[in-house]
């Protein structure tokens, strides 16, 4: 198994909400499942920048993540999330 994490600072929720109509379909294109979707982060030790809304993606392996990130017929899906805040996406494999 291979596992994203998405930190996403929100700034448009309007975008958000277009994003999360169509985000369902990409990831189950992919295989993918959402084990958790939360605003509520807390660091427990040490520091990083800022946290907003935090995902955890399960993918059958590290080539199924980057599939979905990659797919040229998800770029305008992509695109949303991009405008909707600012995110960060780890691949955990």
């Amino acid at each position: 198994m291979a596992y994203l994490y998405v930190n996403l600072l929100l700034k448009d929720p309007e975008t958000m909400a277009a994003y999360r109509e169509k985000a369902g379909a990409a990831l189950q294109k992919h295989g993918a499942k959402v084990l958790v979707s939360t605003p509520q982060q807390t660091v427990i030790e040490g520091t990083r920048d800022a946290t907003g809304i935090g995902v955890i993606l399960e993918f059958a392996n590290a080539d199924a993540a980057k599939a979905w990130i990659n797919d040229p017929d998800l770029q305008e899906t992509h695109a949303l999330r991009q405008r909707a805040g600012k995110s960060a996406i780890t691949l955990l494999a």
